[in-house]
């Protein structure tokens, strides 16, 4: 089993910035991609920027230019810097990742529980 545990939400202005992280703990034996997604009230959840093992990124076009995505393998953290906040970026932010336990053979999608991010015009 792996546990990823969001931290970092909190209020903001607009065009202020917050770094969101995510720590993955358990019996972790190899990570593959990880990724921030967000979730308003009654719309799906969508995606916010990916990394894979090979630090490629991809972006929502909404936050490209302004969201960073960043991952530290030894520590099994990923992290998203986000500047030029906009209210619409408003939302509970989750993280991901695709790993494969020391007991398993296949690789598993988790999630966190996700950390709120409030931006105020």
């Amino acid at each position: 089993q792996v546990r990823l545990v969001e931290s970092g939400g909190g209020l903001v202005q607009a065009g202020g910035s917050l770094t969101l992280s995510c720590a993955a703990s358990g019996k972790i034996a190899s990570t593959n991609a990880m990724g921030w997604y967000r979730q308003t009230p009654g719309k799906q959840r969508e995606l916010v920027a990916t990394i894979n093992s090979g630090a490629i990124t991809t972006y929502a076009d909404s936050v490209k230019g302004r969201f960073t995505i960043s991952r530290d393998n030894a520590k099994s953290t990923v992290s998203l810097q986000m500047n030029s906040l906009k209210p619409e970026d408003t939302a509970v932010y989750y993280c991901n990742g695709l790993f494969k336990t020391i007991s398993g053979s296949s690789w598993n999608l988790y999630w966190g529980q996700g950390t709120r991010v409030t931006v105020s015009s």
